[in-house]
């Protein structure tokens, strides 16, 4: 992988992160195109990923920080029930990369027309999300579990995390603007997981993409991810996720078609 690669890799990650688009998925395109081996070496999508946890940081920084706030204090006040809540949302995802993390890692070789398929199931999820309640609520227990497990299915390339989260969400009738600040934060504790147990595992300096590819790569991804994190916490609130549905199918039936035409 060169470095215009990574750099290019990067952008497409940190735009495709945070849009209801799947960033692995159009990690997995991005490479067929530009011709780049696959390999079942992942240190590179976790290091994108990684960068973009980075931008969501950046964007809620103050949401985190009251959260932060609200754990030195000795009542059960709403701080604490909403990161018990993000916790639990984890857990899905945490146990499909414990138990599963081969079977997991075995998807990502360049299998478009897995992607394709998998985009499609995202364009279906998000059209659904046109008969969603017009009046949303808090997120409780009960739906955090539910969007968690969600999440843990969009370890999928092609199905989008965002939006499986979101729509999920919203289907379970929660307000816009809070699922869409609960599918950012919730994001924080399995990447930057993943990407500590690379780091602990040594597997970044068996990677092979050079350094200063997976730190070109993180720095695209990092710049393209705040710009593309404030631009759908707007889109969420307005309700446009529709128009992201008709380009998940799109793209979905271009990369089906170009698997069984090349």
């Amino acid at each position: 992988m060169s470095l215009l690669e990574a750099i290019i890799l990067g952008i497409i990650q940190g735009l495709t992160e945070f849009l209801p688009v799947s960033s692995s998925g159009h990690l997995e395109l991005g490479k067929a195109i530009l011709g780049i081996e696959t390999t079942e070496d992942v240190t590179f999508t976790v290091v994108v990923h990684g960068a973009t946890v980075l931008s969501t940081i950046v964007i809620f920084w103050r949401d985190i920080m009251d959260l932060f706030r609200g754990l030195f204090t000795t009542s059960w006040n709403e701080s604490k029930q909403y990161i018990a809540m993000l916790i639990i949302s984890s857990f899905p995802v945490i146990f499909v990369g414990l138990f599963f993390k081969d079977e997991v890692e075995s998807l990502f070789t360049g299998n478009v027309l897995l992607v394709g398929c998998m985009l499609l199931l995202t364009g279906a999820l998000l059209s659904f999300t046109y008969y969603s309640p017009k009046e949303g609520g808090p997120v409780t227990y009960k739906k955090a579990i539910i969007i968690g497990i969600a999440q843990a299915i969009a370890v999928m390339p092609g199905i989008s995390r965002s939006g499986s989260t979101i729509a999920t969400g919203l289907l379970l009738g929660v307000d816009k603007k809070k699922v869409a600040r609960f599918s950012f934060l919730m994001v924080l504790i399995p990447i930057l997981g993943a990407n500590c147990k690379e780091i602990l595992d040594g597997e970044m300096a068996n990677s092979v993409v050079p350094p200063i590819g997976l730190i070109a790569g993180a720095i695209a991804a990092f710049l393209a991810g705040v710009l593309a994190c404030k631009w759908m916490i707007a889109i969420v609130t307005r309700g446009k996720l529709i128009y992201f549905a008709y380009y998940c199918f799109a793209a979905g039936v271009i990369a089906i078609a170009s698997h069984f035409l090349v």
